[in-house]
C-alpha cells in the first residue's frame, strides 16, 4: 500500500512540475517586453503542456499499444494510452514552425523599428 501511494504522490509531483513550467511560461508571455522573450515563454508553456499530456498517458507497468496477440481483455488493461503520445509529437511540430515563423517575424520588426521591445513598437507605428 505504501509503495502505491509513493507512486501517486510523485505522478502528483510530475503534474505540479508540469503546471510550474507552465506558469512560467505565461509569465513570460504576459509580463515580458522583448518578443523573442515571449517566444520562449511560449515554448515553454508549450513543453510544460507536453508534459502534463505525457503523464495523463502514462501507465504504471503498461506495456506498448502494438497489439501482437488476440488477448484483447489483457491487451486493454495494460496498453498504454498512444492518443497523448501521437497529440505531443504533432504538438511539437507545430510548435516549432510557430517558434520559426515568430523568429523570422521578429527579425523583419527588428529591421523595421530597430528594437524588439513591443511597447516602443506600438509607439514608433504611429
Amino acid at each position: 500500500m505504501a509503495v502505491c501511494e509513493g507512486r501517486e504522490v510523485i505522478r502528483m509531483l510530475v503534474y505540479i512540475a508540469a503546471l510550474g513550467v507552465m506558469m512560467a511560461g505565461i509569465y513570460a508571455i504576459t509580463m515580458k517586453d522583448n518578443i523573442i522573450k515571449k517566444l520562449l515563454g511560449l515554448s515553454v508553456m508549450s513543453n510544460g503542456i507536453h508534459v502534463f499530456l505525457i503523464a495523463l498517458g502514462y501507465r504504471e507497468g503498461g506495456v506498448m499499444p502494438i497489439m501482437q496477440d488476440l488477448d484483447f481483455q489483457r491487451f486493454s488493461m495494460t496498453a498504454v494510452d498512444p492518443i497523448p503520445q501521437a497529440l505531443v509529437m504533432t504538438s511539437i511540430v507545430i510548435n516549432l514552425s510557430v517558434l520559426a515563423l515568430g523568429l523570422s517575424i521578429s527579425i523583419i520588426l527588428y529591421r523595421r523599428f530597430g528594437t524588439l521591445d513591443s511597447g516602443k513598437i506600438r509607439e514608433l507605428r504611429g
